[in-house]
């Protein structure tokens, strides 16, 4: 079954770069698909948390 996802992108001053939902399988692919995105949308160096619809973080980075 299918659980929600949200990845969202900061800038130091805190400000939202990305805030986009997807879904996934598990946590483990949802981290892959996080880690995806980041990196085509060129997010990965920036603070970023994933997290799912159940609240926990499967992915953050500051």
């Amino acid at each position: 079954m299918s659980q929600t996802y949200k990845l969202t992108v900061f800038e130091p001053s805190g400000e939202k770069l990305l805030d986009e939902a997807f879904t996934a399988e598990h946590d483990k692919q949802a981290k892959e698909i996080g880690e995806r995105l980041l990196k085509e949308k060129n997010y990965s160096g920036f603070t970023h948390r994933c997290t799912s619809s159940a609240g926990k973080l499967v992915l953050f980075h500051i």
